[in-house]
Parts: structure tokens; C-alpha cells; sequence
């Protein structure tokens, strides 16, 4: 009777042993792949932040190769676009085509009462390309800030070209403060944003973009 008891004893102490050591096991994986789970988050983090360094490596290359590529400024192709299509025009910018990835201007002409045009302009040679009707509906907007205004966007982005190359040049139709903004591109390949004042030309540094930047980059982090 002792015997058996004494058996009981020890198999029961097995057990419990056993599946002491099971539970431990157990702890251990799942603190293992607790680990595994965050090392892995911290790898998938490192590769976005990588990817996006990437991303922006190359948009700062496609701008250097679009600048690089045109022969004609801004302030020209304003010109030659309104030449082509008659009016005022609200914006310039040097940018890809939808088709084939070509570098063009595309200049906005708002022209006659409500008409809107874009006018492709070569890079190389100045010649129009094309032009093509669009739907704006913030032509109110648009001729209620230039009125009174004595500088044309040809003349804004003559102002800007003192900073470096202009990439684009624009109405900033919106808020208190009305002005033409631009976009201008050094050779190292740093690129700036500019207001240029709607009555005196003044150019002064876009700060408000600035600190858009900050608050997005803040964003990111978080």
C-alpha cells in the first residue's frame, strides 16, 4: 500500500513538473516571438523609411534632369503660350506629359471670360505643341486677385529667376495675403519656394510652405 503510494507521489510530481517546465517553455516562446514581432516591425519600419529616402532621392533627380533638359525659361514660355493663345496668364510649370513622360511647359491661360486654356510649350525650343480647353471653377477667384494687380506672371517669374532656375511659377488665388508663388531649383539641386508681391514685384521666402514641410515631416515621425 505504501509502494503505491509512494508511485502516486512520484508520478504525480512528474507531472507537475512536467507541465511546470511545459509552461515555461511555453513563456519563453511567446516571449521569444514577442521579440521576433517586434524586431520584425522595427525592420519593416527601417525599409519604409529607406524606400521613402529612395522616393525623394529620385523626385530630386526627375526635377534635376527636367531643369536641366529645358533650354527655355519660364518667363519664355509665358511668352510664346500667349502668343498662341491670347489672355492672361495664371500659371507656368515645367512637367511631365500624360503620355510618354516628355518634359513640356504647361502654361494656364485664362483667356476671353470663363475660357481656360493649358498651351504645351517645348523646352528646347520654345514652340507651342498644342493647347487644349479646361474647366476651372475658380475663375471668380482668380480675376478678383488680379485686379489691381500690376505683375503679370511672365514678369514674377523674371523676379524669381534671380534666386535660381524657375521650375513654376503660380497664382496663390487663396487666404489674406494674395501673391504669385514660385518654385525655384539651384545647380546643387536644392529647391526653394518664393512669393512675389502682386503689385511691386517683391520677391520674399515663402515661409508659409516651410512650415507646412516641418508639420508633415512631424507627422511622418509620428
Amino acid at each position: 500500500m505504501k509502494r503505491n503510494i509512494v508511485i502516486a507521489a512520484v508520478t504525480a510530481a512528474a507531472l507537475i513538473g512536467g507541465g511546470t517546465a511545459t509552461a515555461l517553455a511555453t513563456t519563453g516562446d511567446d516571449q521569444g516571438s514577442a521579440r521576433q514581432t517586434a524586431n520584425t516591425k522595427l525592420s519593416d519600419d527601417g525599409d519604409r523609411d529607406d524606400q521613402d529616402d529612395r522616393d525623394d532621392r529620385d523626385e530630386r533627380d526627375d526635377d534635376a534632369a527636367r531643369v536641366s533638359s529645358s533650354d527655355v525659361t519660364a518667363p519664355e514660355a509665358i511668352a510664346s503660350a500667349l502668343k498662341h493663345t491670347s489672355g492672361t496668364a495664371v500659371s507656368a510649370e515645367l512637367d511631365d506629359e500624360d503620355d510618354g513622360g516628355k518634359v513640356v511647359w504647361k502654361v494656364d491661360v485664362l483667356s476671353g471670360g470663363t475660357a481656360w486654356h493649358t498651351v504645351s510649350v517645348d523646352p528646347s525650343s520654345g514652340k507651342v505643341l498644342g493647347s487644349h480647353a479646361d474647366d476651372e471653377d475658380d475663375t471668380a477667384q482668380v480675376r478678383a486677385a488680379l485686379k489691381g494687380s500690376s505683375v503679370t506672371a511672365e514678369e514674377a517669374a523674371k523676379a524669381a529667376a534671380g534666386k535660381g532656375v524657375v521650375t513654376s511659377v503660380g497664382l496663390d488665388e487663396d487666404g489674406k495675403d494674395k501673391s504669385w508663388e514660385a518654385e525655384t531649383r539651384k545647380s546643387g539641386g536644392a529647391e526653394q519656394d518664393w512669393k512675389i508681391d502682386l503689385k511691386s514685384g517683391k520677391v520674399t521666402a515663402d515661409h508659409d510652405d516651410d512650415q507646412d514641410d516641418d508639420a508633415d515631416d512631424a507627422d511622418d515621425q509620428d
